[in-house]
C-alpha cells in the first residue's frame, strides 16, 4: 500500500509537480494518479524510477511504497 501523503510531501520538498515526475519517470500522469489512488499497483521499475527522480534513500522509498 502506497503512502500517498508521504510521496506528495517529497514532491513538495523537491518543488516537483506530478507532470514533472511523469516526465522524469516516463509514467503518465493518469497512471500515477491511478496508482496513488490504489486502483493499480506500482511495478518495481516504476518505484525505482520514482526513487531516482526524487533522490530518495532506500529507507524513504520503503516508507512510501512498503509501509516499513
Amino acid at each position: 500500500m502506497t503512502d500517498k501523503a508521504l510521496l506528495k510531501s517529497f514532491l513538495a520538498l523537491k518543488s516537483m509537480t506530478m507532470q514533472e515526475l511523469s516526465d522524469k519517470t516516463g509514467i503518465s500522469v493518469s497512471s500515477l494518479n491511478y496508482k496513488l489512488n490504489e486502483a493499480r499497483e506500482f511495478r518495481q521499475s516504476e518505484i525505482k524510477a520514482i526513487q531516482d527522480a526524487l533522490g530518495l534513500t532506500n529507507d524513504e522509498r520503503d516508507r512510501i511504497f512498503f509501509k516499513v
